[in-house]
């Protein structure tokens, strides 16, 4: 996609240091990848698209609009930088996807035979358990 190739480069990569796996080295090895996206400020996106963004991504975005992904999978910083890098694409990708719109559709005969079918013989069945009272004796 043409579009993510140029969000790349409006992406800020940061470098921390992670918990978890990896004893000592994650002592001393920044090695957890933060990304962050500025939504509001970007120079590729249509205005529309930025707010198509910050409406589905508002609960990943921040109040300024600035979206935040990171991972430590990894004990490698390369191998988290390009799990943010796919994490952000799919993200962005998935969200500016256009949702189909629904056609209506009408039941079949043969769902409705169906149906019907299926009551009658539940009302056979609540029938059945019934105590017949007779009121008149």
């Amino acid at each position: 996609m043409m579009l993510t190739d140029e969000l790349l480069k409006e992406v800020r990569y940061k470098a921390v240091r992670s918990g978890g796996k990896g004893g000592q080295n994650v002592n001393k090895v920044s090695t957890k990848v933060e990304l962050y996206f500025d939504i509001r400020n970007s120079a590729f996106l249509s205005e529309e698209q930025k707010k198509t963004l910050l409406e589905k991504l508002a609960n990943q975005a921040d109040k300024e609009g600035v979206l935040r992904i990171s991972s430590q999978e990894d004990r490698s910083q390369i191998m988290n930088k390009n799990n943010v890098t796919g994490k952000f694409v799919s993200i962005i990708a998935s969200a500016l996807k256009k949702k189909k719109k629904r056609g209506k559709t009408s039941p079949t005969t043969a769902s409705k035979v169906r149906r019907l079918d299926l009551k009658k013989i539940h009302s056979a069945k609540k029938s059945g358990r019934r105590k017949d009272i007779n009121l008149d004796e």
